[in-house]
């Protein structure tokens, strides 16, 4: 009788064994891609997407493509944000249903230099806002290259540039990537939310009393109208006309309001509406500087009955912070030469972020000009109140009337003179506020015997700012046409301030009603490399590093073939 061949048997169980594993593994993978199974291992979640983000994710009715146009070479920070603009998308790819799609996109794919500037140009025009960083050229040399970090969201036709590089200059390189990737939520759910929304909300600047013109508040418009859509419009007394609206902002009016007016306003807000104030209580007449001075003079709006009652005073004093924006003096050099310097300027004080809240939060320093300050007054429980931007440790303030010169930018301030500090310029206030026109002859002063007047609000919120400057961007007059200059950007030094995003954080805070503000709040840890140990112990890690993996290597081939060896002797 022939014996069984016992290498065939040993062949054919291991054919076997290898098919059921494979089918396993096939097997796993089929069930792996009928559920979507993630886990976020993170001590600070950073991969975890917010409960409203799921929210409006689940529920998109339209597919969304995004173009990402961070790629090619680049520093290692950026590297870094990179990755976690892609992680971000890759979680939002899965939680819409695969309705988000998107690509990276290398500005500098192109040879030709003229494709590669009107690419450059369109995105621009776009609203992506570019940087210049320092990169190395072929020969080994550096030179300036210009980065679009942001994105363009397409749905339907219409697109939304999204810009997600934090820029702040009071903080380092490394912290402007970290809030920056703290961000990407925030920034991405409130685009989408906007792209794929039935209904916009609707914000209205208020007119008829001496506003800034729309020129003047042109750019903050554009910024409002990828979220809103915004109208302009006189009050003119008439009940229940801002109705409609999510929102309302009063910026800079110069003329005293109406009681009618004021009576609009207070029953707006008695039904839940919202406002943003940005109103002086002392006129300066900046252009008048051109001649070598002004008059600062107290001009009362009308409106320090209601903004009392509402928990907030702006007091009529002109604040000088030692923490300034510089303007440009021309003096005489050399005799009668004449040059150009920059010189600090106490009147318009660079203005700081107070807390965590979600409006400031990575906030750049908001530049001010001729700025009052608040005061919250009141015990009223029912109302919250917090400060939003606020002067610096060395601040003092003058009464008017003042005569303002630019002879006060020749001498340097001391800091002794400054005797006040943190004194509010910008407060936020929530809750249920009691009306400015209770127990007043309400009918007679809207004209209508059957007005309806509520007396107490329900639950809503309002910022008040003392400086309408904030909002208010510089224009250019060239060949007889005005044409409206970038929000919140130094024209001389291209520095960019925060005054774009704040009052665009102030809006959104304002008609938020799904939670997604929160996300600004959101905090990553930064984990950075001690520098003092990567070079003290360079050599060591990098012996580690380099001969560690082939140590590994070597370690485990010998123990595999002693263990091989072991098992085939007993054999």
């Amino acid at each position: 009788m022939k014996k069984p061949d016992g290498n065939k048997n040993a062949r054919l169980k291991s054919w076997m064994e290898f098919t059921g594993i494979a089918s396993a593994v096939a097997l796993a993978a089929a069930v792996s891609a009928m559920f979507s199974l993630r886990l976020d291992l993170t001590e600070d979640k950073r991969y975890t997407l917010s409960e409203p983000t799921k929210e409006i994710l689940a529920g998109l009715k339209n597919d969304i493509f995004i173009q990402v146009y961070l790629d090619g070479d680049m520093p290692v920070p950026l590297k870094r944000l990179k990755r976690s603009v892609r992680e971000s998308l890759d979680e939002f790819h899965i939680a819409s249903r695969r309705k988000i799609d998107y690509e990276f996109i290398n500005p500098y794919e192109t040879t030709d230099a003229q494709q590669r500037e009107q690419q450059h140009r369109y995105l621009i025009d776009k609203g992506l806002v570019p940087f210049n960083i320092q990169a190395r050229d072929e020969e080994g040399g550096t030179s300036m290259k210009m980065i679009f970090p942001g994105m363009i969201l397409n749905s339907n036709g219409t697109e939304i540039a999204v810009n997600f590089l934090n820029n702040n200059q009071a903080v380092p390189y490394e912290q402007n990537i970290l809030h920056s990737q703290e961000g990407l939520e925030y920034n991405l759910i409130q685009t989408i939310k906007t792209i794929d929304a039935d209904t916009i909300y609707k914000v209205a600047f208020i007119e008829g009393h001496g506003e800034l013109p729309e020129i003047e508040t042109a750019d903050i418009t554009m910024s409002l109208a990828r979220f809103f859509t915004i109208d302009r419009g006189i009050i003119n007394g008439n009940p229940g006309v801002l109705d409609s609206y999510s929102a309302v902002i009063v910026a800079g009016p110069e003329n005293s309001f109406s009681e009618a007016d004021k009576l609009v306003l207070d029953q707006y807000i008695m039904h839940g509406g919202k406002v943003l104030w940005l109103c002086e209580e002392v006129s300066v007449n900046a252009d008048s500087l051109a001649t070598g001075s002004t008059l600062g003079m107290y001009r009362p709006l009308n409106l320090e009955d209601m903004l009392f009652a509402y928990g907030a005073r702006i007091n009529p004093l002109i604040v000088q912070d030692i923490e300034c924006q510089a303007i440009r003096l021309m003096v005489m050099s050399g005799g009668a030469r004449q040059q150009v310097v920059p010189a600090p300027w106490v009147y318009y004080p660079l203005l700081s972020a107070s807390g965590n809240h979600p409006v400031t939060r990575n906030l750049n320093r908001v530049k001010g000009e001729f700025v009052n300050y608040i005061d919250t007054v009141g015990l009223d429980g029912a109302i919250r109140k917090q400060t939003l931007l606020h002067t610096s440790q060395f601040t003092r303030t003058i009464s008017p009337p003042v005569v303002i010169s630019l002879k006060e930018a020749e001498t340097i301030p001391s800091e002794s003179e400054f005797n006040r500090q943190n004194l509010p310029v910008a407060v936020l206030l929530e809750g249920k506020f009691r009306s400015a026109f209770s127990n007043r002859p309400v009918a007679m002063i809207s004209g209508n015997s059957s007005f309806r007047f509520l007396d107490r609000s329900a639950g809503t919120k309002m910022i008040v700012v003392a400086d309408a400057d904030i909002i208010r961007n510089e224009v250019s007059h060239a060949g007889g046409h005005e044409t409206p200059l970038r929000l919140g950007v130094d024209k001389y030094t291209g520095q960019v301030f925060g005054n774009k995003d704040f009052i665009v954080n102030c809006i959104n805070w304002l008609v938020d009603d799904s939670g997604i503000m929160e996300l600004r709040s959101r905090e990553l840890k930064q984990r950075l490399l001690n520098q003092a140990r990567v070079r003290n112990e360079k050599v060591k890690w990098q012996v580690i590093n380099t001969a560690g993996p082939l140590i590994l290597l070597l370690l485990a081939g010998l123990l595999f073939g002693y263990m091989r060896k072991r098992k085939y002797a007993k054999a």
